[in-house]
């Protein structure tokens, strides 16, 4: 499955390797199984191919609708949220770009990303928790993980 979305990606057809067919081919196990069984046994490759175009054009759409939510998302976000942050709202605006990419936190990461100060790494977080963009998960003082849990649901199903 894996060497079929790479060869996808090497001849062009995608330019990343963003199809993820494991999950369609989980949800419909027995079907997958029945068409590798009939190329097997009957030399039935047609079915075979059939069930995974079908599987293309599901996971496709999936990801096509995946991709418009986190468009909502953004927009949410952008238009109703952090614009209530006032003077830090470029940082703000900076963090969530990496908040797509890594929605799993610590308070280094704003520092790191940024370059600010931990105070304002803090700060920033604690503007991000107050909004309901990220949610603290450790319920520690120290060495605490935040994630960006409303963008993760969307990938989650």
């Amino acid at each position: 499955r894996l060497l079929i979305t790479l060869y996808l990606v090497s001849s062009g057809l995608l330019n990343e390797p963003t199809l993820y067919l494991s999950d369609y081919f989980e949800k419909h196990r027995d079907l997958y199984y029945d068409n590798l069984t009939r190329v097997r046994t009957a030399n039935k490759l047609d079915h075979w191919i059939r069930g995974f175009l079908v599987a293309v054009i599901e996971t496709s759409k999936k990801g096509i609708a995946t991709f418009r939510e986190v468009l909502k998302l953004k927009e949410k976000i952008e238009g109703e949220k952090i614009v209530t942050l006032g003077k830090r709202l470029p940082k703000a605006q900076r963090f969530m770009e990496y908040l797509y990419r890594t929605p799993y936190i610590t308070a280094a990461d704003p520092q790191m990303e940024l370059g600010v100060s931990p105070a304002t790494a803090n700060a920033l977080i604690r503007d991000l928790v107050n909004l309901g963009i990220l949610q603290e998960v450790t319920g520690q003082k120290r060495n605490r993980l935040f994630y960006f849990q409303e963008y993760l649901k969307l990938f989650s199903d």
